[in-house]
């Protein structure tokens, strides 16, 4: 944890808590769920996931409409008709 801030609650209740610590701010009137979302961060699983989720997501994009130019190549290279190549 190199200069990430840690949260202690305030209250010594901690039987009532998930964690004596917290990597982030938290509200404890609320069950004690995150005030603020760290999006530049791969440190916890939250946030790993979601950076692999849309980045996954625009490499699919990516690909996917990246085929259309290169089509008539594609279909010169594979020998394929007209047909077979509309319904590829």
């Amino acid at each position: 944890r190199d200069n990430m801030a840690t949260y202690e609650p305030k209250t010594d209740d901690y039987e009532l808590r998930a964690y004596k610590v917290y990597d982030c701010k938290v509200d404890p009137d609320q069950n004690d769920k995150s005030t603020e979302i760290k999006l530049c961060t791969f440190k916890r699983p939250h946030m790993r996931a979601f950076h692999c989720s849309w980045w996954t997501f625009f490499v699919a994009f990516f690909i996917w409409f990246a085929i259309a130019p290169l089509m008539p190549e594609i279909k010169k290279t594979l020998g394929l008709t007209g047909q077979q190549a509309w319904t590829s």
